[in-house]
C-alpha cells in the first residue's frame, strides 16, 4: 500500500515538465525584454549622435557667416568642431558596440 504507482510517477514527471516549460517561457520573455531594451538604447544613442551633429552643423554655419570673428578664430573653432565630431563618432561606435555585445557569452 505504501509504494508509489506508475501513474503517480507519471504525474510527478508531468509536473516537472510543466514547471520546466513555464520557466523556459519566462526566460524567453526576459530575453525578449532585453532585446527590446537593446533596440531602444540603440535608437537613443543614434538620436543623440544626430542631435549633436545637427547642433555642430548649425554652429559651423554661424561661425562661417559671422563677421565679428577673425579668420584665425574661425579656424580654431572649426578645428575644435572637427575634434568634437570625431569624439561623437567614437563615442557612438563605442556605445553601439557595448549595446550589441550585451549578453553575448565570451
Amino acid at each position: 500500500m505504501g509504494s508509489t504507482s506508475e501513474r503517480e510517477y507519471r504525474e510527478k514527471l508531468n509536473k516537472i515538465n510543466e514547471n520546466l516549460n513555464k520557466r523556459a517561457r519566462n526566460i524567453r520573455k526576459d530575453f525578449a525584454k532585453i532585446e527590446k531594451m537593446k533596440v531602444e538604447a540603440l535608437k537613443k544613442s543614434e538620436d543623440a549622435r544626430r542631435s549633436a551633429e545637427r547642433d555642430l552643423d548649425k554652429m559651423e554655419g554661424k561661425i562661417t557667416k559671422s563677421k565679428d570673428l577673425v579668420p584665425e578664430s574661425k579656424k580654431r573653432l572649426r578645428s575644435e568642431i572637427l575634434v568634437l565630431r570625431n569624439e561623437i563618432k567614437q563615442e557612438y561606435v563605442e556605445l553601439k558596440t557595448q549595446i550589441s555585445q550585451t549578453l553575448i557569452p565570451a
